[in-house]
């Protein structure tokens, strides 16, 4: 048992491993199994393996430099995308208690309390005093 132990220990060294691109692609895989397991469609069921080929690839990668700028490029279309998604639900869950407006100088998203009428508030990113009709 040690000598698999010991060759696994040799053979997962250097390896790249996973990331949050590969934790999207597992997301993927696993929302089109399911997806395919309903509907049957053979291009699905390709297009499922193909993601569970390059995730294995990528996990067991030793060039870190390529896996870093995949990774890297994978979240600069994500945050974004990321950021909207969290801001809708959390406007639908603070609708009650709470008004989300836009920074007039730096367009940052602040969140208010629901009190009618006019009000001063200052930006906590940029520093500015503005008003704002709620």
């Amino acid at each position: 048992m040690t000598k698999f132990k010991n060759w696994l220990v040799r053979f997962f060294s250097g390896r790249y491993g996973t990331d949050s691109f590969g934790c999207f692609l597992l997301i993927l895989y696993a929302v089109l199994c399911v997806f395919n397991a309903i509907f049957h469609f053979f291009v699905i069921q390709v297009i499922t393996l193909l993601i569970a080929f390059y995730y294995l690839w990528r996990v067991l990668s030793r060039n870190h430099y390529k896996r870093s700028l995949e990774n890297r490029r994978f979240l600069r279309v994500w945050q974004p995308v990321k950021t909207e998604v969290k801001l809708f639900f959390d406007r639908i869950r603070y609708s009650k208690t709470s008004r989300f407006r836009k920074c007039k100088h730096c367009k940052a998203i602040l969140k208010l309390p629901n009190k009618k009428g006019k009000h001063s508030v200052r930006c906590p990113k940029c520093s500015k005093l503005f008003d704002v009709k709620i």
